[in-house]
């Protein structure tokens, strides 16, 4: 909080937040694809379980999260994703092979 010039009204500075409409990753959709597109699929609790075998914990609701576009994700979790779902990083962002 912040006094201006012996006045005793306070400012209170805001942090800006992301939007509740926009995305807050782009691979989620590519994500839910590669899972349902997998023989035999891939449940979110199993890939959550591939996932923490290779040192990743995200648990099955953080995988619904990032399917729904509501969880930001880190490099290293993009990169044990592709690994888990056996796709390349660039076909999760949407390129295509």
């Amino acid at each position: 909080m912040r006094i201006i010039r012996g006045d005793f009204t306070a400012r209170r500075w805001r942090v800006k937040r992301t939007r509740q409409n926009d995305k807050k990753n782009v691979i989620g959709a590519r994500v839910r694809k590669a899972r349902d597109s997998a023989i035999p699929s891939i449940s979110q609790d199993d890939l959550s379980g591939r996932l923490a075998r290779l040192g990743v914990q995200i648990t099955q609701t953080g995988i619904s999260k990032i399917e729904n576009g509501e969880r930001y994700l880190m490099d290293y979790e993009i990169v044990a994703l592709a690994k888990a779902l056996k796709v390349s990083i660039a076909w999760l962002f949407g390129e295509k092979l």
